[in-house]
C-alpha cells in the first residue's frame, strides 16, 4: 500500500483550497443560523439606554424635604393614637385561674388589663374554679370570671381569645393541611398530602379529618356570651348575647372550607378532638368545616408566637356599665408549650384593636426628620459647606451653564 501521495500541481491545490473554504464559509454560516444569539436586543431598556435622572443632595433640596415629612407623618401618628387611644378593653389572663378558690376571689393585677376611655374607675376583677367531670370521668374545670364596666361601651363589641408563646407560624405547622380535603373532597388517605404527616391516617389506614398539626391542636376552650348580672331587669341576669357568625373571612367560609364529600366510614376524628367525638364520626356528625368558623380562624395561621382569635361578636347593641360574668371551659392545655392564654372583650377602630405601635413608629419618624432638618439648618447657616459652591468650578462649559 502506497502511503506516500505526489503533490499536485499548484493550481489543483488552490482550487481544492478554495472548495475547503467555502465548505467552511457555508458550514460557519449555517450553524450561525441554527445557533440562538445570546445578544440581549437592542433597545433602549435592554441596552440600557434609557433616560436617567439623579438628585443632587444639596443643602437646599434635603432641608426641606426633611420638614416636609415630618409635617405628613407627625399628624398621621397623632391621628392614629388617638384613634386606637379610644379603643374599649377589658383582658383577662386566666392560665392560672386552676389555682383559684371555689368562692370568688380577686385576680392578681398581674393577670388583668384594661382601658376605658373617659372614665376614672377601676374596674374590679374576680375569679373562681368549679370542679366536674366530662363523659370519661376526666375532671374538667370551669373558670368563672367576673369584672365591671365602668361606663356604657357602643357596639360593635368583640370577643378575642389571646395565646402566647404558641408559635403557629412553624413551617411544618403553617403546610400541615390538605387543601384539597378541607375544601369537600374525598381525598383517600394514600393520597392525602405528605405534609400531614404523622396525622394524615390512622392505624387502620383511615384518613384523618381534617388531617395535620393544626386542626389537631385546634383551640377547644369555650366561652359563655357575658351576663350582666346587677340588671334592672326583674331576672337575675340580663345576657349579652354574642354570636359566632361572620367572624371568619368571607373567602374562607365559601372558598377555603366546603362540606365534605366523605362518608363516615371512609374517616376519623384527628387524635386529640376524641372528647368532642367519643364515638367517632357518624352520618349525622361529620363537622361540616364550611360552617364551623372558630376552627376557619384557627387554621388561619398567625405569623407572630402572640396572637389573638376572634371568637365571637355583637355588632350593634351597648354593653352596659355594670357587673359582668363571663363562663370559660378549660379545656386547652397552655402548660406543655410554656404560653398563656387570655379572654379578652373589647371594641374595634379602623386601624384595628388597641395597639399604638403604628402611631408611636409614624410620630418616631416625624421626630427624627424634625431633629436631622434643624440640625442640616443650623449647621448650614453658622458653618456651611464651602466647597460646594459653584464658583469653585473652573471656566468651561458647565460653569457657563450654571
Amino acid at each position: 500500500m502506497n502511503f506516500l501521495r505526489r503533490r499536485g500541481s499548484g493550481s489543483d491545490s488552490d482550487a481544492e483550497d478554495e472548495d475547503n473554504q467555502d465548505q467552511f464559509a457555508s458550514s460557519t454560516t449555517n450553524r450561525k443560523k441554527h445557533a440562538k444569539s445570546r445578544k440581549p436586543p437592542n433597545t433602549a431598556f435592554r441596552q440600557q439606554r434609557l433616560k436617567a435622572w439623579q438628585p443632587i443632595l444639596t443643602p437646599k433640596s434635603v432641608i426641606p424635604f426633611l420638614f416636609v415629612l415630618a409635617v405628613i407623618f407627625a399628624p398621621l401618628g397623632i391621628a392614629i393614637l388617638h384613634t386606637v387611644y379610644n379603643v374599649q378593653l377589658v383582658q383577662v389572663d386566666y392560665s392560672h385561674c386552676s389555682s383559684a378558690t371555689t368562692s370568688l376571689t380577686s385576680i392578681p393585677s398581674k393577670y388583668t388589663k384594661y382601658h376605658f376611655h373617659g372614665s376614672s374607675k377601676n374596674p374590679e376583677f374576680k375569679w373562681s374554679v368549679s370542679n366536674g367531670t366530662d363523659s370519661f370521668g376526666d375532671v374538667q374545670q370551669t373558670c368563672t370570671i367576673e369584672f365591671t364596666i365602668p361606663k356604657d361601651i357602643k357596639g360593635p363589641i368583640y370577643l378575642y381569645y389571646k395565646l402566647t408563646n404558641f408559635f403557629q407560624n412553624h413551617r411544618k405547622y403553617v403546610q400541615s393541611f390538605d387543601a384539597y380535603q378541607i375544601k369537600g373532597d374525598a381525598v383517600s388517605a394514600g393520597s392525602l398530602s405528605s405534609d400531614c404527616k404523622p396525622l394524615r391516617e390512622n392505624s387502620d389506614g383511615k384518613a384523618y379529618y381534617p388531617c395535620g398539626l393544626i386542626a389537631n391542636s385546634f383551640f377547644n376552650d369555650t366561652f359563655s356570651s357575658p351576663k350582666l348580672l346587677n340588671a334592672q331587669s326583674s331576672e337575675d341576669y340580663e345576657l349579652f348575647n354574642m354570636t359566632s357568625t361572620g367572624i371568619s373571612w368571607k373567602s374562607d367560609r365559601t372558598n377555603k372550607f366546603r362540606k365534605t364529600k366523605y362518608d363516615a366510614d371512609e374517616i376519623v376524628p384527628p387524635p386529640n378532638w376524641y372528647k368532642m367525638y367519643p364515638d367517632g364520626y357518624n352520618s349525622s356528625n361529620i363537622p361540616d368545616l364550611s360552617e364551623w368558623e372558630h376552627l376557619q380562624n384557627w387554621m388561619r395561621t398567625a405569623g407572630l408566637p402572640s396572637f389573638y382569635k376572634l371568637y365571637s361578636k355583637n355588632l350593634d347593641d351597648t354593653l352596659q356599665s355594670g357587673t359582668y360574668e363571663i363562663e370559660v371551659v378549660m379545656n386547652y392545655p397552655t402548660s406543655i408549650f410554656g404560653g398563656t392564654k387570655s379572654i379578652l372583650l373589647t371594641t374595634n377602630s379602623i386601624f384595628g384593636g388597641r395597639n399604638l405601635s403604628l402611631g408611636v413608629i409614624y410620630l418616631i419618624v416625624a421626630i427624627v426628620c424634625l431633629v436631622l432638618g434643624v440640625a442640616f439648618l443650623l449647621q448650614h447657616l453658622i458653618k456651611p459647606r464651602r466647597i460646594g459652591d459653584h464658583n469653585y468650578l473652573q471656566n468651561g462649559p458647565i460653569r457657563d451653564a450654571l
